[in-house]
């Protein structure tokens, strides 16, 4: 069947009475492997122009067959539907509340059952479009509050752009510090963390949560319990209607979809098709890691890109940030040495960069030949203005990290599996993309509506193939971490005598109670409670303060947060913890990003392990390591840690009669980047924080941060004297149009 795909590829014209043959064989194929007819019909699409022209017809009404009703649309030209039935058909699949949309058939199958009383789990293919599905529901108002979780700011910042069109009708809920609307429904875009930390929901009557294999305790994510509460609290206590998504999974735990009224949708429907083409047999034996097998298989990639796909965008898959910064380096350092000409596109990023970041960081020079970089360490603005920017085709070229698969929405004609691991084990060993990883690279290949074909290249041996089964750890509690054991009630354990369970209920209600509240390492905390009571005599001083701490003060609960907050398997490398301290301590002061690269950068250029490098280099990985302490740590880790203990501090200074202390003040400036209060949701909405402090004056310090937004828009903010170009788009981008 495969000698049918490489016929159609390779001919230079399909005659009369073979293209008939074909359609006859793609027929029959429908009703007894429609998987591949529609990869055949997919590439009859991606080479229209080489089938005859008197069986154009013929095609058309397989395409319809098929159910391909948005490319019937898209090329109602190039489609002829002379049949009443297929026009019925296509009729049926236009979506009630988004105009000119259509549904392939498994997606209008889909929402069929979306439609119904039946909570659904659905797996489907990358190009699927499961996620217009939610845009769907949203625009049919048939729920007033609704709950969306997805694993990244990022992905929640392409939601919120997505359903800003109808705050109308829903008041958007980014962050937990914002009021549900009495007036109206709400959208509440949350992480799982967020959820959790919300305490002022209304009734929810609907809930996605995207990437929903996130939720297994088997894969082992570290923030898997996170997941499982919230999911968990949202059944226990509102019984929404549920919508799990995510892609290329064969089950979840037995049982669960009885139990809770759901069912389990997989569809392997796609109108891409992809192609691969082994790289690294061409090569047999030539790639490797290191050394001169290593650089042969970078000048091989480096080939194919300059040659092959030249004028074809390419999305390349890196195993870390910092083999992102590094081999987009290479390949822009490769065209620079063949005189490649620098492109003429603008990118009003780079002059942002220069003034906010450094004059010579290497992402600067990768512009200028539309090569874009993304990872889980770039800011927010600067991660959507890259993909602004690849979607709208200017630039060709992507090098980025696991976002890839969980990050972002965005696919290219191409995607390279450069590399075959994925981040660093506990120990600091690599570890290895797994096929479920491969599968969700590899499904970034061709983008729907806009590639017929895609291709993915390997550059190393595709991982064997497994079934995927998303276990649920509050529902099957085996495996379940003591996070999630914690938060449920006894008549919920299926295992009430393990020891597991005991050693949890061998903590005093008291104490239990905080650690659950607090949702996270439950010995860990119970160690903190056991740590202050030790040392409250003699370190009152260290553990109560409010405001800024001393350097002291920050050390003690620094130190005390590390040495039992971090989470069991969890990577730190190459942080340490009297880094952190440093940092954390200085960015108080300085309050800028400039500032702390360039004192890390100082720092490293005196290290020895370094002296090889050169000033470029040690001010790229600068670069990197501050952005990813500043998202990772300060972000996201600090302003949790300071929370938690600063609960058990307060819990402990009145088991003791004395005055508590108080570190939120001091977790917010950090998690807010030093902005005021009301000011931190514009950093939500993808508005760097350069551009915050330039208007920051002008927005009264009392006014609530959803009266912020409309303010900004109403008094003309964005033409505040000083804003970048950059930062003017950003704004009016966000917040005006």
């Amino acid at each position: 069947m495969e000698s049918i795909i490489t016929e159609i590829e390779t001919s230079q014209n399909i005659g009369f009475n073979r293209s008939f043959e074909l359609a006859q064989i793609c027929s029959s194929l429908l009703d007894s492997d429609e998987k591949f007819a529609r990869r055949i019909i997919i590439n009859v699409l991606n080479y229209w122009n080489k089938i005859h022209l008197a069986t154009h017809e013929i095609w058309s009404d397989l395409v319809e067959s098929a159910g391909f009703y948005p490319y019937l649309e898209k090329d109602k030209e190039m489609f002829v539907l002379r049949n009443l039935s297929g026009e019925l058909r296509k009729g049926l699949h236009i979506s009630e509340n988004l105009k000119s949309k259509y549904f392939h058939d498994d997606q209008f199958e889909l929402l069929q059952l979306l439609k119904s009383d039946k909570n659904v789990v659905a797996s489907a293919p990358t190009s699927f479009g499961k996620s217009l599905l939610i845009e769907e529901i949203v625009a049919s108002r048939l729920y007033t509050n609704i709950v969306v979780i997805q694993p990244t700011l990022a992905l929640l910042d392409e939601t919120r752009r997505k359903l800003l069109k109808y705050n109308n009708y829903y008041k958007l809920i980014i962050r937990t510090s914002q009021d549900a609307s009495k007036d109206s429904g709400n959208i509440f875009l949350f992480t799982a963390e967020r959820v959790n930390e919300y305490n002022a929901f209304p009734p929810i009557d609907f809930l996605v949560i995207d990437e929903f294999y996130k939720l297994s305790g088997v894969r082992d994510d570290e923030r898997s319990s996170s997941l499982n509460n919230a999911f968990h609290y949202m059944l226990k206590q509102f019984k929404p209607k549920f919508y799990l998504l995510g892609p290329n999974i064969d089950g979840i735990s037995p049982g669960f979809v009885e139990k809770y009224n759901a069912t389990f949708y997989k569809s392997q429907y796609s109108l891409v098709d992809s192609r691969t083409i082994e790289v690294y047999k061409q090569h047999d034996g030539k790639f490797g890691q290191r050394g001169v097998k290593a650089a042969f298989k970078e000048e091989t990639l480096f080939n194919l890109l300059d040659g092959e796909l030249e004028k074809e965008q390419t999305i390349i898959y890196c195993s870390s940030p910092n083999r992102v910064r590094k081999l987009s380096k290479k390949f822009t350092q490769y065209l620079e040495n063949k005189s490649s000409e620098i492109t003429s596109e603008d990118y009003p990023l780079t002059e942002w960069i220069v003034h906010n970041v450094a004059k010579d960081w290497s992402l600067l020079k990768n512009l200028n030949y539309n090569i874009g970089i993304h990872d889980g360490a770039l800011q927010k603005h600067i991660t959507s203005t890259i993909i602004d920017y690849f979607n709208s085709g200017k630039l060709k070229f992507l090098f980025c990290t696991s976002t890839i698969i969980e990050g972002v929405n965005t696919s290219a004609k191409n995607i390279i599996y450069f590399d075959e691991h994925k981040g660093l084990k506990p120990n600091g060993a690599p570890k290895k993309v797994d096929f479920f990883d491969y599968s969700n690279i590899k499904g970034r290949a061709g983008r729907m509506m806009e590639h017929y074909v895609g291709k993915i290249y390997n550059f190393n041996p595709s991982p064997p193939d497994e079934k995927i089964i998303v276990d649920i750890p509050f529902y099957q509690q085996n495996p379940v971490r003591d996070e999630v054991l914690i938060q449920l009630e006894k008549n919920e354990l299926l295992y009430p005598e393990s020891e597991q369970n005991i050693a949890i209920e061998q903590i005093p209600e008291n104490e239990r109670e905080i650690i659950r509240k607090n949702g996270v390492k439950v010995h860990g905390q119970k160690s903190i409670f056991t740590k202050l009571r030790a040392d409250f005599s003699t370190k009152y001083d260290l553990i109560v303060w409010t405001g800024k701490p001393t350097y002291a003060q920050l050390t003690y609960v620094m130190e005390l947060a590390w040495d039992n907050l971090l989470v069991e398997g969890e990577s730190v490398k190459p942080m340490t913890i009297s880094k952190l301290i440093k940092m954390t301590f200085d960015y108080g002061i300085e309050q800028k990003i400039s500032v702390l690269i360039s004192n890390d950068y100082k720092y490293k250029r005196k290290q020895t392990s370094l002296m090889a490098l050169s000033d470029s280099d040690v001010r790229d990985l600068s670069i990197q390591e501050t952005f990813q302490i500043i998202k990772h740590w300060f972000q996201y880790k600090i302003p949790k840690w300071l929370s938690v203990i600063n609960e058990i501090q307060s819990f402990i200074c009145a088991e003791f009669g004395r005055r508590s202390g108080n570190y939120t003040y001091y977790s917010n400036l950090i998690e807010n980047d030093f902005l005021r209060e009301n000011l931190a949701i514009l950093s939500e909405y993808g508005i760097p924080t350069s551009a915050i402090r330039k208007i920051e004056d002008s927005i009264p310090k009392d006014m609530n941060q959803d009266n912020v937004l409309s303010f900004i828009k109403e008094k003309e903010l964005y033409r505040t004297k000083g804003l970048l170009d950059y930062e003017i788009k950003k704004i009016v981008d966000n917040l005006v149009d």
